[in-house]
């Protein structure tokens, strides 16, 4: 939607008038171009550290402005502000879960009055990848929570699979202590961490997530979202895990730590669930998708986002293609029956008002097909589906009767111009 990225990158602000893409293009060639000029810059440095550590008389006076030349040149490098690396993200290894994870059949649950999960049947097996979406407040969670066993539906069964080690990535970052510092929250104290069967310094594990020493020591309530969010994932991945389960774990992540989020999961093993809004991490990632259709009802389709857009879209498609047809149907009955029952009752040439009505009916057909294509158009874009039901519904309805005013069109028009 951007047409105009402001970019804060080493304490310094950067005004691009473009859109994303471009921003990400444009972006990459800047950062070739500074890459090339502080290589000259570098090499100019060295060359005027070597001249001045020479036994060259630097005092005399045709010498002082070179000097005074090298003083500005190290005190541009020392201001120089280097790019933030990225975050070193690994797994832990663990043991391998059983073939089934979790199961759960004609589940159905209730907060109060409202229906968050109806008779919902589904099954995730060892390294399946999950993605759930559905509306803020949908139940998307609750399915999670249900999945883990941590809730009890009101109807149904669940079963577990053996086996499984669970870590869980949690939006709400309930799993923080915000009293305690960044590092306490991760090796809980103490000064190590064992990750992959290695001790390691809380702190050097910490810079694998760019915190720095200080940023380590800080309480967790002084720090911001994507601190909290990179925190997690630090605590997260300190324990061995061969199911995890993520929700909305994009929220507050720079490009590049999503990207290699990504890259790890599409290579990790085990199994993920991970509740989501972000499409393209959902294309990216998961395997299948479970969405919430309304009223607790929830329905599986293969792939990510697009793929049940598509698959959604091609469902709706086949649906009012069915209805089209027996409208057409019924109205190409009534139009046969129309023009066969008494052929001796109709006369041979047309009245003045059937004259006109065969005149009206190319236009009128041809605002039908316009309409009609249209329409086709709509519901062939994968954001319509974004839409309310009820405007889905009103544009599926309308596609219906368009099919059957023009069958009666076609039927009329073929009955007067036979005449």
């Amino acid at each position: 939607m951007a047409n105009r990225i402001i970019e804060v990158e080493r304490a310094r602000l950067f005004d691009w008038t473009c859109d994303y893409k471009t921003f990400l293009q444009r972006k990459e060639q800047a950062l070739e171009n500074e890459a090339r000029q502080q290589e000259l810059f570098d090499k100019k440095l060295a060359q005027e550290e070597v001249w001045v550590r020479t036994g060259v008389k630097a005092r005399r006076t045709r010498n002082e402005g070179r000097v005074r030349a090298l003083e500005r040149l190290r005190n541009e490098r020392a201001q120089r502000r280097e790019q933030t690396g990225n975050v070193r993200l690994q797994m832990q290894d663990a043991q391998r879960s059983g073939s089934l994870v979790a199961a759960i059949e004609e589940v159905s649950h209730q907060f109060g009055d409202r229906q968050v999960l109806s008779r919902v049947t589904t099954a995730i097996y060892r390294g399946d990848k999950i993605g759930i979406i559905g509306p803020n407040g949908a139940g998307k969670t609750t399915l999670v929570r249900v999945f883990l066993g941590e809730l009890t539906p009101d109807e149904g069964t669940v079963r577990l699979g053996s086996n499984l080690q669970v870590a869980y990535f949690d939006q709400l970052r309930a799993q923080l202590d915000e009293e305690k510092s960044a590092a306490d929250n991760v090796a809980d104290g103490n000064d190590t961490v064992l990750v992959n069967g290695k001790s390691r310094h809380i702190v050097g594990y910490m810079g694998d997530f760019l915190f720095s020493k200080e940023r380590a020591r800080t309480l967790v309530r002084f720090l911001s979202g994507g601190e909290r969010n990179r925190l997690l994932l630090a605590r997260m991945f300190t324990k061995p895990a061969n199911v995890l389960v993520l929700d909305e774990p994009t929220n507050d992540l720079d490009a590049e730590t999503l990207e290699l989020l990504e890259e790890l999961l599409v290579d990790y093993q085990g199994t993920l669930i991970t509740v989501s809004h972000d499409r393209a991490f959902l294309n990216n990632v998961v395997t299948s998708t479970l969405v919430f259709e309304g009223d607790g009802k929830v329905k599986e389709f293969a792939g990510g986002y697009d793929d049940w857009v598509r698959q959604s879209s091609a469902q709706s498609a086949a649906v009012t293609s069915e209805k089209s047809k027996g409208s057409i149907a019924a109205a190409a009955t009534l139009a046969a029956a129309s023009t066969t029952s008494s052929p001796a009752a109709r006369p041979k040439r047309l009245s003045f008002k059937e004259q006109k009505e065969l005149e009206a009916l190319p236009g009128l057909i041809e605002r039908l097909e316009t309409e009609q294509a249209q329409l086709h158009e709509q519901m062939a874009d994968p954001t319509f589906y974004q839409k309310s039901g009820s405007e889905i519904a009103a544009a599926s309805s309308r596609l219906a009767t368009i099919d059957a005013e023009l069958a009666t069109a076609y039927a009329r028009w073929e009955a007067l111009d036979g005449t």
